[in-house]
């Protein structure tokens, strides 16, 4: 499939830049700050789904709570469609919207939320019933809109950057699901023989989202726009016609020039709609539409209801999360070695499909096996989860002008909550059989 011009094909970009910071001062530009920049995004990835994740992994303590409605598969489900009608939503609107604001408006909706939980369980007093988990419900939806805003936005944004930033952003959500299960052993050898220890640990958790959002909040709106590399890569986009990121530049201390009208610089304010990028990138979007299918129709609701008792008894759930998030996480930074990197659009598509033998592997498993069985598939779902996830992310935008990457990163974003959507559905297949 053709791919529009890249960077060092656009002759007036080179120019514009080179007056806005010299000729020396572009390399020093690409580079300065990208360090600080690499770690800021894996905060910022973090704090994406760090209140989401962690109610995912007080599950037990939902469970014992409430425990005739399914809390783990109707948490995800409840989650969901809120996120995908947010990220649809944006997608549609990218070109106009002020990233900077939806970005801050999403942390801040995180900080609430976490904020939301602690709120309930002091109203409620650690109650049961259809009342306290209807509020537990409207607060996952909460965090959907919140996720809907950051997801899509920042990876349009960082697709914009260099490759490191996507990578370490999707590291950083990756790594908020493992963080969240080594607290959550932390908390339940702390606190297991203590009165109300499920809900003493389920506390300190939503306690530690709020500082990892009001942490995301800050170094968004103060930090990340001042650092060189930002800067730089935000005025290239600028200079080839995108509207986003104008009150970036300005946070930077930037004051973005106007754009030539299309008849003056027409190389400007052309780009691909998105009907022609998703034209060109369709089999990047399958990718990780059927990556997250499968990873959600299995993760958390199989692990958590249907693989059976085992030795390790109520730590046999924790130990499965802990074990998808932490492989998780390691996947995704495998990508940063460059001999096991899936480059080939093929040989991406080929892996995703194959990944589908692990259904019958997990249903077999949980069936006959045991649970060290059990645990080292989750560890593969895990890791192939993580790693093709990142290929796919930074490999798609490449080649493409500033405003192209932006509204391609919303696609496949769209299409990936589009996969943990169907996925998060496909989830309750499980439960065929086995009554409600």
């Amino acid at each position: 499939m053709a791919r529009s011009s890249s960077y060092s094909l656009i002759p007036g970009h080179q120019s514009e830049l080179s007056m806005a910071y010299g000729d020396e001062g572009i390399g020093a530009a690409k580079t300065q700050g990208k360090y600080w920049g690499i770690f800021i995004c894996w905060l910022l990835g973090n704090g994406c789904l760090f209140g989401f994740n962690g109610m995912l992994t007080i599950e037990d303590y939902y469970t014992y709570l409430f425990p005739k409605y399914h809390p783990t598969r109707i948490i995800t489900l409840t989650y969901q469609p809120f996120v995908l009608a947010t990220t649809a939503i944006f997608t549609y609107n990218e070109a106009k919207v002020n990233t900077r604001m939806r970005n801050l408006a999403g942390y801040v909706l995180f900080f609430l939320s976490s904020f939301g939980v602690i709120i309930l369980d002091v109203l409620s007093s650690g109650g049961s019933g259809i009342g306290p988990f209807i509020g537990v419900c409207i607060i996952a939806a909460a965090l959907g809109v919140a996720d809907g805003h950051v997801q899509g936005g920042m990876t349009g944004d960082l697709s914009l950057m260099c490759p490191e930033f996507v990578q370490s952003f999707f590291a950083g959500i990756a790594a908020s699901g493992a963080i969240t299960s080594a607290l959550r052993f932390f908390t339940k050898a702390v606190f297991e023989n203590s009165r109300d220890g499920l809900r003493k640990g389920a506390m300190l958790f939503s306690s530690i989202s709020c500082f990892f959002a009001l942490l995301c909040v800050l170094l968004y709106a103060f930090v990340f726009p001042k650092l060189p590399i930002v800067k730089f890569y935000r005025s290239r986009a600028a200079s080839e016609g995108s509207l986003t990121v104008t009150a970036d530049l300005a946070a930077g201390g930037i004051k973005s020039q106007p754009i030539p009208l299309a008849e003056e610089a027409p190389v400007h304010t052309e780009r691909l709609s998105n009907k022609q990028l998703l034209y060109q990138n369709m089999d990047y979007a399958l990718d990780v539409f059927l990556i997250y299918i499968l990873t959600l129709s299995i993760f958390p609701g199989f692990l958590a209801e249907d693989t059976g008792s085992h030795s390790l008894g109520s730590w046999y759930v924790l130990v499965l999360i802990a074990s998808f998030n932490v492989s998780d996480l390691v996947g995704r930074y495998l990508p940063l070695i460059e001999q096991i990197k899936l480059t080939s659009r093929k040989g991406l598509l080929i892996a995703v499909v194959s990944r589908f033998l692990l259904i019958p592997a997990f249903y077999f498993t949980a069936k006959y096996g045991d649970q060290g069985w059990m645990i080292m598939l989750t560890a593969l779902l895990g890791l192939s989860n993580g790693h093709l996830t990142v290929c796919v992310l930074t490999e798609a935008p490449k080649g493409y002008k500033g405003p192209e990457q932006n509204a391609l990163g919303n696609l496949l974003v769209l299409f990936l909550l589009s996969g943990i959507f169907v996925g998060a559905v496909s989830d309750w297949l499980w439960l065929i059989g086995k009554g409600w």
